[in-house]
């Protein structure tokens, strides 16, 4: 048996209104918030105690899932690096195509979105970059040129 599709990317931040925020302004749409815990929880975390707020959101299309997760307990662990080079094993981003790129960076600096490199052009069918977000997530952008 084969996947039915891929239901969401999972992301645990700090500040979770912040995080929300970026991603509707990105051009997502909250789906809804609510809090996990219990037995579930433990048994599919491989954690005790654990006790979460969930936010997911939804591209335009419905296709695509991010949720976001804030844990109350335990305590969110943090090795102390949020601007993390894109090459580090097991660190990777979340790509996004958009209508216009550079629009789109504009609308996110406000919200603490910073180029990782710079805009870059893929022959004449691309423009591709990295902006680093909240909590230091790499979110990739890509806007069709034809």
């Amino acid at each position: 048996m084969a996947i039915q599709r891929m239901d969401n990317v999972g992301i645990v931040v700090e500040d979770m209104d912040a995080a929300v925020a970026f991603f509707e302004e990105l051009g997502m749409e909250l789906e809804g918030r609510t809090e996990v815990q219990g037995p579930v929880a433990d048994q599919c975390t491989g954690l005790d105690g654990v006790h979460c707020d969930i936010a997911m959101l939804r591209t335009p299309d419905g296709h695509g899932r991010l949720e976001l997760s804030k844990y109350r307990s335990p305590e969110a662990i943090s090795d102390g690096v949020r601007n993390r080079p894109h090459n580090i094993l097991g660190t990777h981003r979340v790509m996004f195509a958009v209508d216009d790129l550079k629009d789109t960076v504009a609308r996110l600096r406000p919200h603490g979105a910073e180029l990782v490199g710079e805009i870059a052009r893929f022959e004449d069918i691309y423009l591709l970059c990295y902006v680093r977000g909240p909590e230091g997530i790499i979110v990739g952008l890509a806007e069709q040129l034809r």
